[in-house]
């Protein structure tokens, strides 16, 4: 798997991984900011991949960054197994470096964002993937940029 050697050469694409949909986020190419991408709706696991990675050459993308999903205890259960498995078949199609990341609260985090904005239940049910994922990378970035 390709290191971290140049922190600052390309982008970080994060992934909010679901059953249906997969949550998009990408950082600018310094590395300092997420922004949200089209949720990715889940198709097989091959058209999953392919398009992950059109993505990752499309933003010349150097870590893809996954979601993995924690008890709050911080054991891994089912959904973290099926989290690393997708990393290490995501890393093998991209030939990229995927990293997975403790994504606790986030999607507790992103609806307590999207209630208290006053949307309606049905546009944060579709937002809530997006900025679940937006909300994890900026998690990486903030911790990146303390090292």
């Amino acid at each position: 798997m390709p290191t971290n050697a140049n922190p600052g050469k390309g982008r970080i694409l994060a992934l909010d991984l679901g059953k249906k949909r997969i949550g998009l986020a990408l950082s600018d190419p310094l590395g300092l900011t997420a922004q949200g991408l089209p949720t990715l709706q889940r198709v097989n696991i091959r058209t999953d991949l392919a398009e992950l990675d059109r993505l990752a050459t499309e933003y010349d993308v150097r870590l893809i960054l996954l979601g993995l999903p924690l008890h709050m205890s911080g054991d891994e259960g089912r959904q973290a197994e099926h989290a690393r498995e997708f990393a290490g078949r995501l890393a093998e199609w991209t030939g990229r470096e995927v990293r997975l990341w403790d994504e606790r609260l986030t999607t507790v985090e992103a609806q307590r964002v999207l209630k208290s904005s006053g949307i309606s239940t049905a546009k944060r049910a579709r937002a809530v993937d997006q900025l679940s994922a937006q909300i994890l990378l900026d998690s990486f970035l903030n911790l990146e940029t303390l090292d």
